[in-house]
């Protein structure tokens, strides 16, 4: 587990923003899913950090970063990290929430992104039609509202299980892994408070814009809808492509992690 002694921090607008800052070479950033914070790459940081420098951010209101306090996007506070850093153009790899960001990013601040891999996600606005999926969103929600942080944990390893399987089905280890991350996020918060975030619209029009190299990658697991919105998205950008881990669900770089480096890796090494 990552220590908070090893992170970093920048003084954003807003509060600090953590990240963790490893390994020489070009920068990749990497990105995480809601709720979680950068040790959701811990599989995949020291692999990367061999051959690259590897930045795995806390994305506001998440890990040790500061919660929000006025009005934010997050491709602006990605932005602003990556100048303070000086670093770019930098691949970001996105896992669901984390993905939707970079996604935001190559579409508001190209000169910054020269390829981005996005997981378990497509456009930030996108919007499940799924219906159990969105049923587990709407209890997701009431259970935070009301401060109830056992039930919520249960809705949300449930969520990342997918469609198809029971947590029980997943490894407890892992399990117990997005529980520490997620309570340690979650409890940041006081229920009912106010968000801040300011999420990017019409992005599905600004998708054909983005003109540096994609890669989407899903478990089959995961929500059909997704999936077919992760595929249509490589097939919108003029250099995309998408493929599938057998086997995992919405983190396929939790249950399949080798072969999730693996991919991204032949991603980097063909730029």
């Amino acid at each position: 587990m990552t220590a908070a002694s090893e992170l970093s921090y920048f003084a954003s607008a807003d509060g600090d923003i953590a990240y963790l800052d490893t390994g020489t070479g070009d920068p990749v950033v990497l990105l995480h899913a809601g709720y979680v914070d950068h040790r959701l790459f811990e599989a995949q940081t020291p692999v990367l950090a061999e051959e690259y420098r590897v930045i795995a951010v806390d994305i506001r209101g998440h890990g040790w970063t500061a919660n929000a306090t006025r009005p934010y996007r997050w491709a602006d506070d990605l932005a602003d990290l990556l100048r303070h850093l000086d670093v770019g153009p930098a691949v970001l790899v996105g896992v669901s929430m984390g993905g939707a960001v970079a996604g935001d990013t190559a579409i508001e601040y190209p000169e910054l992104v020269r390829g981005i891999v996005v997981s378990g996600a497509s456009v930030s606005d996108f919007q499940y039609t799924h219906e159990e999926t969105r049923k587990i969103m709407a209890e997701s929600h009431r259970a935070l509202h009301a401060g109830d942080i056992e039930g919520w944990l249960k809705i949300f390893l449930r969520a990342v299980s997918g469609p198809f399987r029971s947590p029980d089905e997943l490894d407890p280890r892992l399990l117990e892994h997005l529980r520490d991350m997620a309570v340690h996020t979650v409890t940041k918060h006081t229920p009912g408070e106010r968000d801040w975030h300011v999420p990017m619209t019409d992005t599905w029009a600004r998708v054909p814009k983005i003109d540096v190299p994609v890669l989407m990658v899903n478990g089959t697991l995961d929500v059909p809808d997704l999936i077919a919105d992760a595929e249509l998205f490589a097939g919108t950008v003029p250099n995309g492509r998408s493929v599938l881990v057998e086997g995992a669900s919405h983190l396929p770089n939790l249950e399949k992690p080798e072969e999730f480096n693996a991919i991204v890796l032949d991603f980097l090494r063909s730029l």
